[in-house]
């Protein structure tokens, strides 16, 4: 494993401030903060902003991955204007940004959210896969993870060592940080 310097922060957009995934993604991103980590995220609203929120909080960076879209998007979140990230890296869709997220992270965290949760949990997974051995950590938390990996595996072609790319199912920042740093 290479140096570990970024973590990305992927899940749902439609969090606010008082819910329990929010304070998760928060209080993990204050923590990896205070460690030396850079947090990059896609610059939206939910676990976006509370990545954001809790990096500064914590005293480090923040690069966020954006698409501006060129008219209104019914089913997309956009960016949101209380994301203050440091650094920005405009892409042109939503393809694109979450490719560029992946790529420009070494460790990447799947908190709970909707269908755009899914893909980039699947493109995360699928990239660790395919690059098996040289792919990124990828890790789940909340332990609700359990019954989303065991029925995949029940009902999903599985090829051997696919289920090992998920390498961690976490329910603190604590054991986050704890996973990451045993990486290294």
């Amino acid at each position: 494993m290479n140096e570990i310097k970024r973590i990305c922060f992927l899940g749902g957009a439609s969090w606010k401030p008082k819910d329990p995934v929010f304070m998760d993604a928060y209080n993990t991103a204050k923590l990896l903060g205070q460690n030396g980590y850079e947090i990059v995220n896609g610059g939206g609203p939910g676990v976006m902003l509370a990545s954001t929120l809790g990096a500064h909080d914590g005293g480090t960076r923040v690069l966020a991955i954006t698409y501006q879209p060129t008219y209104e998007h019914v089913n997309y979140e956009g960016m949101d204007k209380n994301n203050k990230f440091d650094e920005e890296v405009i892409t042109n869709d939503y393809f694109d940004r979450t490719k560029v997220m992946l790529q420009n992270s070494d460790v990447h965290i799947v908190f709970k959210g909707g269908t755009g949760t899914i893909s980039e949990f699947g493109m995360s997974w699928a990239n660790s896969r395919i690059h098996a051995g040289h792919g990124k950590p990828l890790i789940l938390f909340g332990e609700f993870w359990h019954n989303i990996v065991n029925e995949l595996n029940k009902n999903m072609v599985m090829r051997e060592g696919e289920l090992d790319q998920v390498r961690g199912i976490v329910s603190t920042p604590e054991e986050v940080l704890k996973f990451i740093e045993n990486l290294k």
